[in-house]
């Protein structure tokens, strides 16, 4: 095989990966958009708790991977729980710019909190998987990769099922909907608020997970709440669709740029490639590609 279409495809495999992971967390976000109306802006620093709670029962207690993956996913639940509860339930009724700026506050707690517990060093995680490379055709692709998609993707269609189909789903895409007709019909939004908040935590988690199997950790996670802006933006940001499709897209992009202009430049392409593309995306799509536009009539 050509070796500049062996380069690419390599790219493009790492970006899928990567993009997997945006999709997880993008759907986190949108989830909670479309249930509160509210920009999570600490969805980054979810991610990070999430990565480095897995770290805490994984290394520095000796627990078995896959016993400390399933003790990480109750932590989250009851993470969300205490967040719902504590600081976004005392603001409904308020003005969402001040439901925000809770959730900037937010951010910065959790991320002090990882920064005092663990410090900033990278912290690497058990080796779970083999280092013999899977090769598909003449393209070798780690065992970490691979794994890393196939959960993502199992994930994201399992939400995508449950969103569609399960009657918990049906009544979370009521309550985003129309929350006073959703009462009228018995459903209790404040339920779907909590719910909301659960499985963004939980993907978050997951996406943590994924990203301390392939690269470590630290604090720079965070930065995943503002990777992840781009692709809910481009998606549209009540789309569980738009958030895959937009995340997926993103991680192709950034790993295509990074891999082909970074070497001629010295700012980081890979970093601002996606924003340079939401801008372009937004000037023919204000809503991104499946977000509903908003008529307002005088």
């Amino acid at each position: 095989m050509n070796e500049s279409l062996l380069f690419f495809l390599q790219l493009l495999i790492t970006g899928l990966v990567i993009g997997s992971v945006y999709a997880l967390v993008a759907l986190g976000w949108v989830l909670i958009y479309k249930s509160t109306g509210v920009l999570n802006l600490a969805q980054g620093e979810l991610v990070l708790v999430g990565a480095y709670i897995c770290f805490l029962f994984s290394i520095q207690l000796q627990l078995p991977f896959i016993v400390s993956f399933i003790l990480t996913l109750v932590a989250s639940v009851v993470i969300a729980l205490l967040i719902e509860r504590l600081s976004l339930r005392p603001m409904v009724g308020e003005p969402i710019i001040s439901t925000i700026m809770v959730t900037v506050g937010l951010s910065s707690l959790l991320r002090g909190i990882v920064i005092i517990i663990w410090g900033t060093d990278t912290r690497i995680y058990p080796s779970v998987f083999s280092q013999v490379p899977v090769y598909i055709g003449p393209i070798p692709l780690s065992r970490v990769y691979m794994t890393s998609i196939v959960f993502a993707a199992i994930l994201l269609i399992a939400f995508s099922l449950f969103f569609k189909y399960s009657r918990t789903g049906i009544a979370m895409r009521a309550a985003a909907s129309h929350q006073q007709a959703a009462l009228s019909m018995g459903i209790s939004v404040s339920q779907v608020f909590a719910l909301s908040w659960i499985i963004a935590t939980l993907v978050a988690s997951m996406g943590g997970v994924i990203l301390g199997l392939i690269n470590g950790i630290n604090i720079s996670i965070t930065l995943m709440g503002l990777k992840v802006l781009p692709a809910v933006v481009f998606g549209g940001l009540d789309s569980i669709p738009g958030a895959i499709i937009g995340g997926i897209t993103v991680g192709v992009l950034e790993n295509l740029c990074g891999g082909y202009f970074d070497i001629y430049f010295r700012a980081g392409v890979k970093e601002i490639a996606p924003y340079v593309f939401l801008v372009l995306v937004l000037i023919f799509r204000p809503y991104g590609l499946f977000g509903k536009p908003i008529i307002e009539r005088l």
